[in-house]
């Protein structure tokens, strides 16, 4: 009795030191590169199932845990972490970025997937991913990030972009993507007053970006999808209070210029070859490019509160404000904006509800850019200023008080007019989405829309241009004019996703209503009483859609989707307006096959094949061709009935039979990942073809109101490759080295026109209705179409001397052949990060191979006899020694200004360092000093000032200035 009364004791004592010992660890889990806190992270102690997860602010909690216990931290899209429990039962845990992606949430149409149950081409960017710099609009957070994706910006101030998938899919209509906002598709046209639709939003409110690119991804926006889809995720609401302050300012300057003589020069090319006009020269030594040009200054400033309000809401509060001066003399964009979420969860979180709503106020002077043409062309001889001057001092050539013919003072045109534009824009959405109580598989999502857009612009010129007499009465333009958008959507559906034993069923199926409104005025020329003001207002676009998705997934290895839209439009007339789309696309994850799955090299492997078909409705401005319209003619053209004067109207053009192009696409990719993920990627082939083109081509004689409307008129085949590789160079706990790199192939070919016509494109200075580009079966769209040179023995090109082509012993437009187009073949995108301790450096490259350039500004001013501007003088580029080309009209369509504008970029390059508060005493938690050049260095053999232009002509684009910058990120 004596030993089991010890033996209870012993028992008793053992389990009270093993309770004592087993204590409840706490912590909290933390993103190591930002200290954002991660809601979902595995917490598990090795080698048993018990575990949890981290909640929204990053916090959790595991009982009966005791020291020399590990703990194992798992989380989407970051590195495992084991921590060994010491004497501490209180943890902050801090997870590394991992390549591994398998199990990364991609928004994906009405939905979201995983990587690795995803079947189409599908990328996500999310904010740890964004490209680093002077980023003032959204898109630019995208360049040369994704593959297929081509993002082109001038240097204009909160500028616009050409944004292009894959080539696009036309070759009239649009090819911009469908840009889609919370679940908010935005209309692609600005307002008067704006620079431009992406604008007004503000890059430091965006979360992540999805973009769809073949069929079976975007086919589920139907009508609208052809061009690809660019899906953008604000951010949201947190329940851990913080305060986040970002500024940063940028020192930005214009280094090139484009060639020309010096005033010293200058005088001695004009005794040399026009010494009868030495009279005409000043006693300036003016650099014009310089005057017009200025260096830049430019802040952004970013403030953002998050937590939790009323006790039960996750909000975030954003304030942003960005002022960027243009490198044109008088340019500037000024932003501000308000991004409002609340993203609170009722019954449970059955019920989550998200609220976004987003405020901009944009304001901008427009500065010419067409003065930089003018600044090459003008006198160097000849100062700015003029005393004696009655245009307000400007020295101008003139006649007494009239500004003689001929390039006027840049400096003076840019100072004199006032451009202005204010624009006010709100949108967001509300959205629903409810998961059954007693049926937890199904959820219902409603989604309520809006963007409402207002602006307003004025211009005035104290002179008349071209004129300048000051005894005119009306001299000089004033007008305004206002412009209001609309953007109204109510969408709602159901998903169901029920997962059996070896089988997972997602399911969804709902319906779409988009109404859009666009109405304006436009005040004429207030200086001119001849000039009368007009009005207008769009047809409202109505855009209805029925669509669904089925997603089957077999063993996780074998998966299948199929999407399916019914789009109906007013844009067109009844009995085109309804339209069939869809896609369907399976895949394999062969890495999780039995001879696979224990592999030490290949830790992923998947292959996809997919078909689709999308359309493409947009034609900016053509809202209701079918119908029959009339409109006003002349104020001053009017018929007599009797004694009373009625103005006349008349019928405008119409297509009863316009319908959208139809977009075919087929692909085949695998993804892929080695060594446990240390590195990733993707290859796709993929074909699209585009048929029923839409274009403004010609009408034969008296069978319409017009010589020329839209029509669908021809084919277009776009042929591709996409490569994309992500791995990890170095990796410990003190320093980490990443990257990203993605190629693009991509072969666009005309395949068909109508009537087998080539249709003229590219228009060009240096003449009246010179075009430079060609529409023409079986070649590139807008290929340029040229003159093929002639050369001396010398190797000097022969003025006016081209090549007989057809050798009918005549040189006319039948002689000119297709020489390269704008396109580039291959583009590349090279992005990485390095991090040791504290410090972090950043820098991306982009690469364009094969493209051509159009150097308009050689062919439409290197020559001669533009010395002579309209009875005064004018300067020109110094190539003009190259050529010793005397007349414009003899060459402008020469090959010989067709040149290779293939280069390799660096847009960005930063360097930082974070401190952890070391003092304690201090509020803040980190603060990231930075600072970066934008725009380092661009190598190639294009010789013009640079070699990214719009559509392959390059009349002198607004100039891309180096920036220097600075900033700091302050958590509190």
């Amino acid at each position: 009795m004596k030993k089991f009364k010890l033996l209870l004791i012993g028992i008793l004592l053992t389990s009270s030191f093993t309770m004592f010992a087993q204590q409840t660890v706490k912590g909290v889990v933390k993103e190591k590169a930002t200290g954002e806190p991660l809601p979902g992270v595995s917490v598990v102690v090795k080698g048993t199932t018990r575990g949890t997860q981290t909640d929204f602010d990053g916090n959790f909690s595991i009982d009966r845990v005791k020291t020399g216990d590990i703990l194992v931290f798992q989380y989407l899209g970051f590195a495992d972490k084991e921590i060994t429990i010491g004497t501490s039962f209180n943890l902050t845990i801090q997870l590394d970025e991992s390549a591994e992606q398998l199990d990364e949430i991609v928004v994906v149409g009405y939905g979201t997937t995983t990587v690795k149950d995803a079947t189409g081409s599908v990328e996500s960017i999310t904010a740890k991913d964004f490209t680093k710099g002077n980023i003032v609009t959204p898109e630019n957070l995208l360049s040369g990030r994704v593959s297929g994706v081509n993002v082109t910006t001038s240097g204009a101030p909160g500028s616009g972009s050409q944004i292009t998938i894959r080539g696009g899919s036309s070759i009239g209509a649009s090819n911009n993507p469908l840009i889609i906002i919370d679940g908010l598709p935005i209309e692609e046209s600005g307002v008067t007053g704006s620079r431009g639709v992406l604008a007004s939003i503000n890059p430091n409110d965006i979360e992540s970006f999805s973009v769809l690119k073949d069929a079976s991804a975007t086919a589920i926006y139907g009508s609208r999808a052809s061009n690809g889809v660019i899906i953008i995720t604000t951010k949201k609401g947190r329940t851990e209070y913080t305060l986040d302050l970002d500024a940063q300012y940028t020192f930005g300057e214009v280094l090139d210029r484009v060639n020309v003589f010096s005033a010293g020069e200058f005088r001695n090319l004009v005794s040399q070859r026009r010494p009868g006009d030495l009279g005409l020269l000043g006693n300036a030594n003016t650099n014009w490019q310089d005057e017009v040009l200025r260096s830049t200054v430019s802040s952004l400033y970013n403030l953002t509160a998050k937590g939790q309000i009323f006790g039960a809401i996750p909000t975030r509060l954003s304030i942003g404000f960005a002022n960027q001066e243009g490198a044109v003399l008088t340019s500037q964009f000024n932003r501000k904006t308000i991004s409002l979420s609340m993203n609170p969860s009722l019954f449970d979180d059955h019920l989550k509800i998200n609220l976004n709503y987003n405020r901009a106020f944009e304001d901008s002077r427009f500065g010419d850019a067409g003065q930089i043409g003018a600044a090459l062309r003008y006198d160097p001889t000849q100062p700015i200023y003029d005393s004696s001057s009655p245009f307000d001092g400007f020295y101008q050539h003139r006649n007494g008080n009239i500004v003689s013919n001929g390039t006027q003072n840049p400096v003076a045109s840019l100072l004199l007019a006032n451009s202005t534009g204010f624009n006010f824009r709100q949108y967001g959405n509300l959205n629903f989405d409810y998961k059954f109580h007693y049926l937890p598989e199904l959820k219902a999502v409603v989604n309520v829309g809006f963007d409402k857009t207002k602006g307003s612009s004025e211009y005035l010129n104290k002179f008349q241009i071209g004129n300048g007499d000051l005894t005119q009465q009306f001299a000089g333009t004033e007008s305004n004019g206002t412009q209001e958008r609309s953007n109204q959507l109510f969408d709602t559906y159901l998903n169901y996703v029920k997962e059996l034993e070896k089988l997972k069923v997602d399911v969804t199926a709902g319906y779409s209503y988009q109404r859009f409104e666009n109405f304006g005025q436009n005040s004429g020329n207030l200086k001119d009483p001849d000039s009368f003001a007009t009005s207008f207002a769009d047809p409202d676009v109505v855009n209805i859609g029925f669509f669904g998705r089925a997603k089957f997934s077999f063993l996780e290895k074998y998966l299948l989707t199929i999407n399916y839209r019914r789009d109906g439009t007013s844009r067109f007339s009844e009995n085109n307006r309804w339209g069939d789309f869809g896609g369907a696309a399976i895949a394999w994850n062969i890495s999780d096959e039995d001879f696979l799955k224990d592999s030490k090299v290949i830790s992923n492997l998947k292959l996809r094949a997919s078909y689709g078909l999308t359309g493409q409705q947009n034609l900016p401005g053509v809202n209701d061709l079918y119908l029959d319209r009339y409109r006003f003619g002349n104020i001053n053209s009017r018929y007599l009935f009797g004694n009373a004067a009625i103005q006349s109207t008349i019928p405008s053009v119409i297509n009863p039979n316009l319908k959208w192009e139809e977009t075919t696409t087929i692909e085949f990719g695998v993804d892929y990942g080695l060594f446990d993920n240390r590195f990733n990627g993707a290859l796709s082939v993929f074909q699209k073809t585009s048929d029923d083109l839409l274009f403004n081509a010609a009408l034969a004689d008296g069978t319409n109101f017009s010589n020329s409307t839209i029509q669908n008129i021809g084919q277009l085949q776009i042929k591709g490759i996409e490569f994309t590789l992500n791995g990890d160079i170095l990796k410990s706990d003190d320093y980490n080295w990443n990257f990203t790199f993605n190629a693009t192939y991509l072969d666009r070919e005309i395949t068909k026109l109508s009537n087998g016509q080539d249709v003229r494109t590219g228009g060009t200075s240096g003449g009246t209705g010179n075009t430079i580009q060609l529409l023409r079966e079986g070649f590139a769209p807008n290929s340029f179409h040229v003159y093929k040179q002639l050369y001396d023995t010398a190797g000097k090109p022969i003025e006016g001397a081209y090549l007989d082509l057809n050798g009918d012993g005549i040189i006319n437009d039948d002689d000119r052949y297709l020489k390269e187009n704008p396109n580039a073949d291959v583009t590349l995108g090279f992005q990485s990060n390095f991090n040791y301790k504290n410090f972090d450096l950043a820098f991306n490259l982009r690469a364009s191979i094969g493209n051509y350039v159009y150097n308009n500004v050689k062919s439409s001013r290197a020559q001669f006899e533009l010395l002579q501007d309209n009875a005064v003088l004018g300067n020109i580029p110094t190539s003009v020694l190259d050529t010793n080309f005397l007349r414009t009209s003899d060459v402008i369509n020469s090959d010989i200004y067709i040149e290779d504008a293939s280069y390799l970029r660096m847009d960005n390059i930063t360097l930082g360092y974070t401190f952890e508060n070391p003092i304690k005493k201090f509020s803040y938690s980190s603060i990231r000093l930075w600072a970066g050049v934008q725009n380092v260095f661009t190598l190639t053999n294009y010789t013009g000032l640079d070699p990214e232009v719009f559509n392959g002509i390059d009349n002198l684009i607004y100039p891309r200035s180096r920036n220097f910058l600075f900033g700091a990120n302050i958590k509190f």
